[in-house]
């Protein structure tokens, strides 16, 4: 898969019609063009062959070879067209001097002045699209705006309206021109959420800080980030302490701290002290990367919406075509006292009326605006199609341990069988498990390392994961099984009556049970609050599969007013329970969706089955970005309703912008068929809609900003 950036791209269904030439192109296997972004992703065997023959498919538009990870620049504002704008004024002026002395022209029979003055006019300002419909035409693609413009103007010029003509051919020109300085600020307002990445990195090189490229430090080097600098690579405090703010990449508005051990992220800022990092991550694999790279892929993932609008403006312009054709022709034969003028100039306005721009422009432009304004919450959407499904859920589902509750374990008792000490059971536990990194094994490593016990990893072999029930190993010769009650019931171990309600690791040496280790976990701030605002978003049921016992699920599920929940579920339980919930949404024939919402490790699969799978507090995490379906940045539920808010307010506006410029138009077809609105009307209701509808698509971005986060702040 190649990106490629797509110069002088300014006509929304010319990208469309180039994707679907280089569709058609042997060796390619996919090709996505998105408006928005100006940028191209082509999958074929030869891409840069079929780069190449991107002039010859679109006229005046080039295409250069996008770097593999995305820079995620602010787009430049793009300098006024000064020639365009002197042809403009001209043409206005001619026209203006033309429309005021036509009549005594038309009177005095004066032709030749009338040719001059709105020929130069009409070539100043129509003179690049009609050579633009030309080679369209030659090229087998008629049906595009250019063709439209040509044909009605030309048409008016033969029914001798020249004024129309020129006035109609100005006024879409002018159309183009605002409609470039709207497109061209909303692809700088979405470029500008996504300036996230670091330009340089400095480097201690003998003796002095250098600074250089990203891409050219290596993993285990140290970059030393300066107070208002950006870190420019994923690594570890290795010196200093310093508050961050992470708001680019996870939303979070608080400034995190951040001290000598601590994981950072590339793209953060440093608000404070001077930090030494060593870099854990090459610069094409940095969080940075990763979102921009999700981020601006997504746009190849079209949602069902936009393919359909494509496939509407395929049809729609050749029926509007066919349509004039009737209009200026059959009513004159069929009718008494119909002239041919009359409706030739009535299906005039219809050709100027059916350009579908409004729709090409402003979906594309929204859904990406959608993407990109749910990535400044610190949400990542992996495509337009997956911010639909989530707009369209009525089920959301959450996994318990390290999502609705803190999965932050603390170790609250040990009991040891007679003779071993607690230090020592935990000792063996901390061995057992220091290669999990599940939330309860992490919490006795805590433990141990609290009370000064340190890890001899040597000592440790044959480690290995049972899924869903714990790790067993050897630690200096004895097998250590350390695991949850059920699967020391399977193991038939004798030991002392245990409280099934509970959570608890118990702890097996060669095959005797010799103590257990009680954990607690605690119920987020605010997960209650976003399940009440899942509801308030349109949220029909929520519910919970977890792997934890059924008395702390049941607690869980009744604190946060579940509609159900299901415990003890290993991995491939959770994914029994989802299939028999969208079986249960197919038999009622619902088309409705089903998000489940996990930490996109533990629960890669049942991620992957649901409808929409959200993994949160993934960022750095290989298994959350390749199982899920929306990303939440930072380690907080409160984003879910937040994503939920986005996805639906995008839907809202695309469908605000079909209907609009549905409506209009259709409603200028009317008049126009009636005789009641003019060539003049048309060209304005096409040019308005389609900077109206630009406009509202950017409105995305400013709600995405306001959608509502529940999250609690803890610093």
């Amino acid at each position: 898969m190649k990106r490629y950036r797509l110069h002088n791209l300014d006509c929304a269904h010319c990208a469309a019609d180039l994707e679907r030439s280089i569709q058609t192109l042997a060796g390619v296997q996919s090709c996505s063009v998105n408006f928005g972004t100006g940028m191209m992703h082509l999958e074929a065997d030869e891409p840069c062959r079929v780069a190449a023959r991107v002039p010859e498919l679109a006229s005046g538009v080039t295409a250069s070879e996008a770097p593999e990870t995305p820079v995620g620049e602010q787009a430049p504002e793009a300098s006024p067209d000064w020639l365009q704008v002197a042809n403009l004024l001209a043409a206005s002026a001619l026209l203006a001097v033309g429309m005021w002395y036509w009549p005594q022209w038309e009177a005095e029979g004066r032709q030749l002045l009338e040719v001059g003055v709105f020929g130069v006019a009409y070539v100043l300002v129509g003179g690049r699209v009609v050579v633009r419909a030309v080679r369209n035409l030659l090229k087998g693609r008629p049906f595009d705006e250019a063709f439209l413009m040509t044909v009605a103007t030309g048409g008016a010029f033969a029914i001798g309206e020249w004024p129309e003509a020129v006035g109609v051919m100005l006024f879409y020109r002018v159309g183009e021109f605002l409609q470039e300085i709207a497109v061209g600020r909303a692809r700088r307002s979405v470029g500008s959420l996504l300036a996230i990445r670091p330009d340089a990195a400095n480097v201690r090189q003998e003796g002095e800080i250098v600074s250089v490229s990203p891409e050219s430090v290596e993993v285990g080097q140290v970059v030393v980030v300066r107070p208002g600098e950006r870190v420019p690579l994923d690594g570890r405090v290795v010196e200093g302490a310093s508050f961050i703010d992470t708001s680019m990449l996870t939303g979070e508005s608080v400034p995190r701290s951040v001290q000598e051990g601590d994981e950072v992220f590339s793209g953060a800022i440093n608000q404070g002290g001077l930090l030494e990092v060593e870099v854990l991550r090459p610069a094409g694999e940095s969080s940075a990367a990763r979102i921009l790279d999700l981020v601006e892929n997504a746009s190849a993932r079209k949602a069902p919406t936009e393919r359909f609008i494509t496939r509407f403006a395929s049809y729609y312009t050749p029926v509007v075509v066919g349509l004039t054709v009737l209009v200026a022709v059959v009513p004159p034969l069929v009718l008494p006292d119909a002239s041919f003028q009359e409706w030739i100039h009535r299906g005039l306005v219809l050709l100027v009326i059916s350009c579908p721009c409004a729709l090409m422009l402003s979906i594309p432009l929204g859904y990406f605006g959608g993407i990109g304004g749910a990535s400044r919450q610190g949400i990542l959407v992996k495509g337009a199609s997956f911010l639909d499904a989530l707009a369209e859920a009525d089920t959301v589902v959450f996994d318990k341990t390290g999502t609705l509750t803190r999965g932050v374990f603390k170790v609250q008792g040990i009991d040891a069988k007679p003779g071993l000490s607690e230090d020592e059971v935990l000792s063996l536990a901390a061995h057992a498990e220091v290669h999990s990194s599940h939330p309860i094994a992490q919490s006795i490593l805590e433990a141990f390392r609290g009370q000064g016990g340190r890890i001899q990893e040597p000592a440790v072999t044959e480690y290995e994961e049972i899924p869903g029930n714990g790790v067993q190993a050897t630690v200096e010769g004895r097998r250590v099984v350390a695991c949850s009650h059920r699967y020391l019931h399977s193991l038939g171990v004798d030991h002392h009556p245990c409280d099934e309600g509970e959570t608890a690791v118990h702890v097996i040496v060669d095959g005797e049970h010799v103590g257990r280790i009680r954990v607690g976990d605690e119920i987020r701030a605010d997960a209650r609050a976003s399940v009440e605002a899942l509801r308030r978003s349109g949220v029909r049921r929520i519910g919970m599969l977890t792997g934890d016992v059924a008395p702390t699920a049941d607690r869980v599920a009744e604190e946060l007013g579940l509609d159900f929940h299901q415990a003890g579920l290993l991995p491939q339980g959770k994914i029994d329970a989802m299939e028999q919930l969208i079986a249960e949404r197919d038999a009622q024939g619902s088309r409705r969706r089903i998000a489940f919402v996990g930490d996109g490790v533990n629960d890669a699969p049942v991620l992957a089955r649901a409808d929409v799978g959200i993994a949160m507090g993934g960022l750095g995490s290989d298994a959350a970005i390749e199982a899920a379906d929306v990303v939440v940045t930072a380690d907080a539920v409160g984003r879910v309703p937040a994503a939920v808010a986005v996805s639906r307010n995008t839907r809202r506006i695309i469908w605000q912008n079909i209907v609009m410029a549905l409506g209009i138009k259709a409603a200028v077809m009317v008049l126009g068929a009636a005789g009641m609105a003019s060539m003049w009307a048309a060209v304005w209701a096409d040019v308005g809609v389609t900077v109206a509808a630009v406009l509202n698509s950017t409105r995305i971005l400013q709600m995405a900003d306001e959608a509502p986060t529940t999250e609690e702040h803890e610093h």
